[in-house]
């Protein structure tokens, strides 16, 4: 297997607009973020992805992007961006940042020339067609509730939006704006970024001639995802933009791929395919959704994750390379969601930091989920701003009269400013994010959970993670070791082993608030000669005992041996 610096990475994912607010105006910004690039280093880090900080009115924040050469003023200048680069690069982390090219803002210079005539030079810079029997060119729903088009009265046409009706999709079949994204990309690239965290980049070739698709009985539009999902000319695409612009850098490639399967995602980080290093899957992220998608709430079955997990480690184990993440900005708190976030917070934290640690791939962590931030409970849909949330509610609750309550259950559970909640530095106002008015609440619970707090105390769920990549940068089976699943059936312990060279790594999760028994099947070869990291006592458990155990509830325990 090759090895390669992304692979021996960690990953930590900053949200900017919450991560911590220099001058008072309640946003995070790039200076803010500078200000605690040491709090990072401490961690252990050793790339800092930033989600979008460019020029956009912010109608799905950040990700509507108007200049892909600006800095969004919210954020602050490209001089403070510049210092945050070199100050990341003076410690030896690296800077990926978001590429968003399926869709830009609909106040992009391109898409403000592209209205005025069906005979300007940037009309095919976007997807436009006439409508059908008075009505939208396809039966196509966005992701973000209701039609897919937008009807544009100057032109008499309709341009595709797969998200909101301010996020226009990018017309990828035109050459000249493909040569405007690579040398937009170069312009990054020259400017010393280390890679590109690439936004729904599955999308951006779509089926000609945008057929219908299936409508779900009682729904008005249909997910038309079979006609732009990993679509015909993707991999050409890719390979064109590895040709033109990122083979000239050392660069970081992952691919964000909603519904990409296994087979696909082969193809995207062989690396003699010269595509992506490696794609985020979503996979493991829908087994808590019920048939009706996202907000139809269902417990997660462990086997379910089993199966999943197993599936992406084998299926990629010295093919292509796994992207390994329980949190993102658009997913809830894990903690909340796998864990349990009152009783066993600590525990069950540490649990599923090991858990995904130790397998093989490169880890991503989302800022809080090294201190355990939880999901948030507001008190009316009026404290939300995710436009995917108020859309969802606005649909549900005012349209078709469903049961307010119900669906702010829902929102709890699986609403994306759940992750979005401003950072908890400390325990003064606002978790010390800002001495303003916070552009989102503060979780409450940041008097008792906060990086102040999980810095100075050394059980904490940080310092629990800087012990998990100080043991990855020590020991390469945890990088490079292949992967096989153990007890496939149980219904609450997760437990798989690593092999690589003459070493073997047994990790034993319970994935339960309850105690369990744990005993290793006689047809497994191991034999541990030291107990490495667990979350009862950092990993001060008998080496001996590694054969049969009690598991406390969400304990984990880690054995090294061959």
């Amino acid at each position: 297997m090759d090895k390669n610096w992304w692979k021996e990475s960690v990953v930590y994912q900053i949200y900017p607009r919450s991560f911590y607010d220099s001058d008072g105006d309640g946003i995070g910004d790039i200076k803010g973020i500078t200000e605690k690039v040491d709090y990072l280093k401490d961690l252990g880090v050793d790339v800092v992805w930033l989600s979008p900080v460019y020029e956009s009115p912010n109608d799905d924040n950040g990700y509507d992007i108007s200049d892909y050469k600006a800095i969004m003023k919210d954020f602050g200048t490209m001089e403070d961006w510049e210092e945050l680069r070199d100050e990341l690069h003076n410690r030896d982390m690296k800077l990926i940042m978001d590429l968003v090219v399926n869709h830009s803002s609909d106040e992009h210079y391109w898409f403000q020339e592209a209205k005025k005539s069906k005979n300007n030079p940037y009309r095919d810079y976007y997807i436009w067609h006439p409508g059908r029997n008075g009505r939208e060119p396809n039966n196509w729903k966005s992701s973000f509730s209701g039609s897919a088009w937008e009807y544009d009265e100057n032109t008499n046409e309709y341009y595709l939006h797969l998200f909101s009706k301010k996020q226009p999709d990018l017309n990828w079949e035109n050459p000249e704006l493909r040569r405007e994204i690579y040398d937009m990309m170069k312009w990054w690239l020259d400017r010393g970024i280390d890679g590109f965290r690439m936004d729904v980049i599955n999308f951006i070739s779509k089926v000609p001639g945008l057929p219908d698709g299936k409508v779900k009985e009682g729904e008005k539009y249909a997910s038309g995802s079979k006609y732009f999902r990993d679509g015909p000319r993707i991999h050409e695409f890719l390979q064109e933009m590895n040709e033109e612009a990122l083979d000239l850098y050392n660069v970081m490639t992952v691919g964000e791929m909603p519904g990409v399967g296994v087979e696909e995602a082969q193809k995207y980080t062989d690396p003699s395919r010269n595509e992506l290093n490696m794609v985020f899957q979503f996979e493991h992220m829908d087994l808590d959704s019920g048939p009706n998608g996202k907000w139809d709430l269902k417990p997660l079955e462990l086997t379910d994750l089993k199966e999943s997990i197993t599936k992406w480690q084998v299926g990629l184990n010295g093919v292509g390379w796994n992207s390994l993440y329980l949190n993102n900005h658009d997913q809830p708190r894990i903690v909340s969601r796998f864990g349990n976030d009152k009783e066993y917070r600590l525990e069950s934290a540490k649990m599923l930091g090991t858990f995904l640690h130790m397998l093989q791939g490169t880890p991503y962590i989302y800022q809080g989920e090294e201190i355990g931030m939880t999901n948030v409970q507001f008190d009316s849909i009026e404290d939300y701003e995710d436009i995917e949330t108020l859309n969802m509610y606005k649909e549900k609750v005012e349209e078709n009269g469903e049961d307010p309550a119900s669906v702010m259950e829902s929102i709890y559970a699986k609403g994306r400013d759940n992750a979005r909640t401003p950072f908890q530095w400390n325990h003064t106002k606002h978790g010390g994010f800002t001495t303003g008015e916070p552009w989102i609440k503060v979780n409450p619970n940041y008097l008792n959970i906060n990086a102040e707090q999980a810095v100075e105390d050394e059980q904490s769920i940080f310092h629990y993670y800087r012990e998990l990549i100080r043991l990855r940068k020590k020991h390469p089976i945890i990088v490079y070791g292949d992967y096989q699943l153990i007890l496939p059936d149980h219904e609450k312990i997760y437990a798989y082993m690593r092999n690589y060279e003459e070493q073997k790594l047994l990790v034993v999760c319970n994935f339960s608030d309850d105690e369990v028994e744990f005993k290793l099947p006689q047809e497994i070869s191991f034999t541990a000669e030291e107990s490495m990291i667990g979350n009862y006592g950092y990993g001060e458990f008998p080496s001996d005992s590694y054969a049969a155990f009690t598991l406390k509830p969400y304990e984990v325990r880690v054995y090294k041996g061959k």
